[in-house]
């Protein structure tokens, strides 16, 4: 028996298995040809952050377009920054936003699929059993090495101006015997197992990323780290095995992870394994100052997706905002199919952004507008009251305390062929209706420079006799139009403006006049809508209020 088996045995002596055995466990997919497995693979150390989502989107898409698949898989390696709660916020914002999984975490404790278990942690056999292949093959080895006397090497390194890591001269276990193995293990000492790199950093490697082109690098010679003193995988080991076995195609990931490629490009190769496709998506940036930057966790509230759920947006119009970044050619194929579906898009890797897409609050607001005017009253009044059972517990109970005027207040300029584009979010919509619910009703009634209050008091007491709430709009206007000669105003516009010294003003102005008399406001929708739904007793009631103010 060779050393290397010697040393594998004493390393990892309680597994038994052979890689095959995972090989046979996890077949090749049954897939039609060209279809695209992507993942997206988040640590749970936190919120679900916009970067994350956007990288799922992608991820989704892809696998959309060409009839594949699109998994979650948890890589939680790194138990030390793990937050309690992070699967859950992680996956139920993907869910939240409609990001559709196909297997792994459905929820933060389901998974689903036969690929499976789709979380790190639950996988050590597994990667303990390709490490231990590797040792017997002499392509990774024990490393005693202490923190101090690894940063001892870093110092040297950097007083000489050499490059910095565990390589070459500066890799102290690496040709280590089983006799000397064995010999500190019996002492007690802990070890991490680490690649023996057989690459060589003048060399250059030369791969096609799916997004970015050409890229070519040097060669990874550094012997890292493999199996963490507790015998859980580093993430460049376990990505490795877990994309191969469950026979992920294209890994799309944030391009912070370039640097890494060579390594992990490596591994496939050290493993015997076929690498995926590569694709490195440029971070959302943001301007501040002037200057572009990545949108921070620090220091911006959009970057936690949950921002977006609590300001009421909703999820389909972030995902469609986000797939005008993600695509150049969307917004054109937007415009040739506006009542599609994004998921029927082709989505090309090659048309993102090679250098980071601008976050653009004004374009999300513009994209969400275009959306929520197309809903009808009744799915508006859905939306708006599961948002505000979350997130507005008062305005819940104010909108669902009669359900059919509520959905009477959101028909107004809604349910016509041009509807209007005032409300993005649903966070506006308390505000933006607070007139038609006597709770919120705080009306401001100054009046326009150009009318008095005189004027104006005669002009509601004049109304008030004549008004009826089964006017149509236009013998609405017909009645302020009649009203109007007797206090000294124009009936029409024109009139007014041919001969403006005659006259106090045109039934324009009146008709603001008596819009500020009911809700308070010189700028709403339709005003006969308006009076209609909230009824002739709550009508004369706020003009006489007005009147008296």
């Amino acid at each position: 028996m060779t050393d290397n088996i010697l040393l594998a045995d004493l390393l990892l002596p309680n597994i038994t298995k052979e890689p095959e055995y995972y090989e046979n466990l996890y077949p090749a997919r049954n897939l039609p040809e060209g279809a695209r497995v992507t993942r997206i693979a988040p640590s749970p150390t936190g919120y679900l952050h916009l970067g994350t989502l956007f990288a799922a989107l992608v991820n989704r898409i892809t696998a959309t377009s060409s009839g594949g698949v699109f998994y979650t898989r948890i890589e939680d390696t790194d138990k030390k920054r793990e937050i309690k709660g992070g699967i859950e916020d992680i996956i139920d914002g993907l869910n939240r936003f409609s990001v559709e999984i196909d297997e792994g975490f459905f929820s933060g404790t389901n998974q689903k699929g036969e690929y499976g278990p789709y979380k790190q942690s639950e996988r050590a056999e597994i990667y303990q059993t390709y490490v231990k292949k590797l040792i017997k093959e002499g392509l990774a080895y024990p490393c005693f090495c202490t923190a101090e006397e690894l940063e001892e090497v870093r110092n040297i390194q950097e007083s000489r101006k050499i490059r910095t890591g565990y390589h070459g001269e500066w890799a102290k276990h690496r040709n280590i015997t089983y006799a000397e193995a064995k010999e500190l293990i019996d002492q007690g000492k802990p070890f991490v197992i680490r690649l023996k790199s057989p690459g060589n950093e003048q060399n250059k490697i030369i791969f096609e990323d799916a997004v970015k082109g050409k890229i070519e690098m040097p060669e990874n010679d550094e012997d890292f780290v493999l199996l963490k003193s507790d015998g859980i995988p580093t993430y460049h080991f376990a990505h490795a095995v877990d994309d191969h076995l469950m026979h992920t195609t294209h890994v799309l990931r944030g391009d912070e992870w370039i640097s890494s490629v060579p390594k992990h490009i490596q591994l496939f190769k050290i493993l015997g394994f076929k690498p995926p496709k590569y694709g490195h998506i440029s971070p959302i940036m943001k301007l501040d100052g002037g200057a572009k930057r990545k949108i921070s966790k620090r220091k911006d509230p959009e970057a936690a997706v949950h921002f977006f759920a609590e300001q009421g947006y909703m999820s389909e119009c972030v995902i469609e905002y986000l797939m005008t970044i993600a695509a150049s050619d969307f917004e054109d194929w937007r415009r040739a199919n506006p009542d599609k579906s994004y998921k029927d898009f082709k989505f090309n890797l090659k048309k993102m952004s090679v250098s980071g897409a601008l976050f653009d609050p004004v374009k999300l607001i513009d994209v969400s507008k275009n959306r929520v005017c197309r809903l009808s009253s009744t799915q508006m009044y859905s939306l708006v009251t599961d948002w505000a059972k979350e997130f507005d517990k008062e305005f819940y109970e104010i909108l669902t305390r009669n359900p059919d005027y509520t959905k009477a207040v959101f028909a107004i300029d809604r349910d016509v062929p041009k509807p209007r584009k005032d409300i993005a979010k649903w966070n506006e919509v308390k505000e933006y209706f607070s007139y038609m619910f006597d709770e919120l009703y705080s009306p401001d009634f100054t009046l326009p420079e150009n009318i008095s209050k005189e004027a104006a008091v005669a002009f509601l007491n004049e109304y008030k006799s004549v008004y009826s709430d089964t006017d149509d709009k236009q013998t609405w206007f017909n009645k302020i139009k009649e009203i109007a000669p007797k206090l000294q105003f124009a009936s029409e516009t024109k009139e007014y403006k041919a001969n403006p010294e005659k006259y106090k003003g045109h039934a324009g102005d009146l008709s603001t006049v008596l819009r500020i008399a009911i809700t308070g406001r010189r700028n709403t929708p339709d005003l006969c809508s308006i009076m209609q739904v909230l009824g002739k007793d709550r009508c004369i009631e706020r003009i006489e209020n007005a009147v008296r103010g």
